[in-house]
């Protein structure tokens, strides 16, 4: 389980994560990121309903917020990110889902650092 410190809550966040962050593609997930401000990283997802039913939704949100634990001490203490779940995602199986997000990741901070 992800830790509620930094999980991603207010729709305003959410907003302005997608809107003027930078966004990497991936087979089953879109990763968008961006660097705002302090308090440490906060974690969003994104499960429509065109993922499935409610008991796919919500395994596919248990195994995404599984994922994005282990990845929380390596990212920056003003990184915001969101993980959009794609349809394809709910065939998808943690250790395929964390190689995702973590070349989504990767992607998303080269893409950071290049628009600097």
């Amino acid at each position: 389980m992800l830790p509620a410190q930094y999980r991603m809550r207010r729709s305003a966040e959410f907003g302005a994560t997608v809107k003027h962050g930078v966004r990497a593609v991936q087979p089953d997930i879109v990763v968008h990121a961006r660097r705002d401000g302090d308090g440490g990283p906060r974690i969003g997802l994104v499960v429509a309903k065109s993922v499935g039913s409610a008991v796919l939704r919500h395994r596919v949100a248990r195994r995404l917020r599984h994922v994005a634990r282990t990845l929380v001490p390596e990212l920056d203490p003003g990184d915001r990110v969101v993980i959009r779940a794609l349809p394809s995602s709910r065939y998808a199986n943690s250790a395929r889902l964390e190689k995702q997000l973590r070349t989504g990741l990767r992607r998303t901070h080269e893409l950071t650092e290049k628009n600097r």
